[in-house]
């Protein structure tokens, strides 16, 4: 069961302001005993979360074990797991305790507002309550990132659909935002591979994201992504639907990644191109590695090196194979690709609308903002933290 101060927190961060407990009552009643909105259905799921905080505690002391072990380092491989993992949980747990102090503080400020009948304090509470509500609203997203692969870093993959130059852009268009969004969160963004569009955008783009619950978060964007807009690239200004995809796969560690077989591999060495200092463009650095038995292609240019681009080649194509192998092994495995069909109408999981009116509706959610320009500026959070929900309770409805 999740701790006290979760609930706690919970409850007042969706109840009325307290302010008005201030002007109204003139015997002590903290907010804590007010009545509070029913909370998301999906909040059930924290029961069973990743923010299990005695199930924390647990994982602490037990890691906290590990990393003092005098051999540690004998594995420099699992030493820096445990090191990772350790420093994430204390994070966790470092997060809960600061709003719980934040909580009680302000418990306290309107218990002693209450008993002398003092409202001078209502703005202070007011904001105080807002800034909780928020931190315990991403909270309550984070809880509910408890998937096997939840908490590792993804690899992502932008393609455009059917539509050429048009389409293109608006695939170079969603790369810009997801960087954006993930930069907002801290997560470190490298570009795997870039292939320049013929005249505009492009044809792909391969990118790894690395931070806190990275694939958990970002897999609520895979999917079909649809424009609608006055296309720059018609003379006659006609209006255009594209279509892009975004596809996500959570890394793999050492111990979960697939055996290779260098008889099943081609490997192709070539130049890079597109964007990339003179050292990367003037080498034949660039790798591409074929599957053979399943076709799958991956292709790595942003190092200087040819063995650095062949390592991170051969861990994304153990990453796409272990991904297959689920496919074959599981018909429900929207759980790690998200929803996704062919790159066309009625298939998309969001519109993003330019023209006639301005809007961006996720269809999924029903989750909707007349703010265009800040979604495709990177303001996703609103639109994940909706998918994430409406995951749970699916998971929720297919375990009971």
């Amino acid at each position: 069961m999740v701790g006290t101060s979760w609930n706690r927190c919970a409850r007042v961060a969706r109840r009325p302001k307290p302010v008005t407990a201030v002007r109204r009552c003139r015997t002590p009643c903290l907010p804590i005993t007010l009545p509070s909105s029913p909370p998301w259905p999906s909040a059930w799921l924290t029961r069973r979360s990743s923010f299990d905080l005695d199930a924390k505690e647990r994982e602490l002391a037990g890691l906290r074990e590990q990393a003092a072990a005098p051999n540690l380092w004998d594995d420099p491989d699992r030493a820096r797991k445990v090191m990772s993992r350790m420093a994430a949980v204390e994070g966790d747990l470092g997060l809960v305790g600061k709003l719980s102090e934040q909580l009680s503080d302000l418990e306290t400020l309107n218990q002693l507002a209450l008993e002398e009948a003092d409202d001078s304090v209502s703005v202070e509470l007011e904001q105080g309550v807002s800034e909780l509500a928020g931190a315990i609203d991403e909270l309550e997203v984070l809880a509910l990132l408890g998937g096997e692969f939840d908490d590792r870093d993804v690899i992502v993959t932008i393609h455009p659909g059917a539509g050429g130059t048009e389409s293109q852009d608006w695939a170079e268009m969603l790369w810009r935002m997801l960087t954006r969004w993930a930069e907002r969160r801290g997560f470190k963004v490298t570009v795997n591979d870039y292939q320049e569009g013929d005249e505009a955008g492009i044809k792909s783009v391969t990118l790894t994201l690395e931070g806190q619950r990275a694939y958990g978060l970002v897999s609520a964007e895979a999917g079909t992504h649809r424009l609608v807009r006055i296309s720059p690239f018609d003379q006659a200004k006609r209006r255009h639907t594209s279509f892009a995809a975004v596809d996500a796969i959570p890394v793999l560690d050492d111990d979960d990644a697939p055996e290779i077989d260098d008889a099943d591999l081609r490997i192709d060495i070539y130049r890079s191109s597109g964007p990339g200092g003179q050292g990367v463009n003037t080498t034949d650095s660039a790798v591409r590695i074929t599957h053979l038995p399943t076709g799958i292609v991956v292709a790595v240019q942003n190092e200087r090196s040819q063995l650095a681009n062949k390592t991170i080649a051969l861990k994304i194509l153990a990453a796409r194979l272990a991904e297959r192998a689920r496919q074959e092994r599981e018909a429900a495995l929207a759980a790690l690709r998200g929803d996704r069909g062919d790159i066309a109408f009625g298939n998309q999981i969001r519109s993003y609308v330019l023209h006639p009116y301005q809007m961006v509706k996720d269809h999924r959610t029903d989750v909707e903002t007349g703010n265009v320009q800040a979604v495709l500026d990177g303001d996703l959070d609103q639109f994940v933290a909706a998918a994430l929900r409406r995951r749970a309770v699916s998971r929720i409805a297919d375990a009971g």
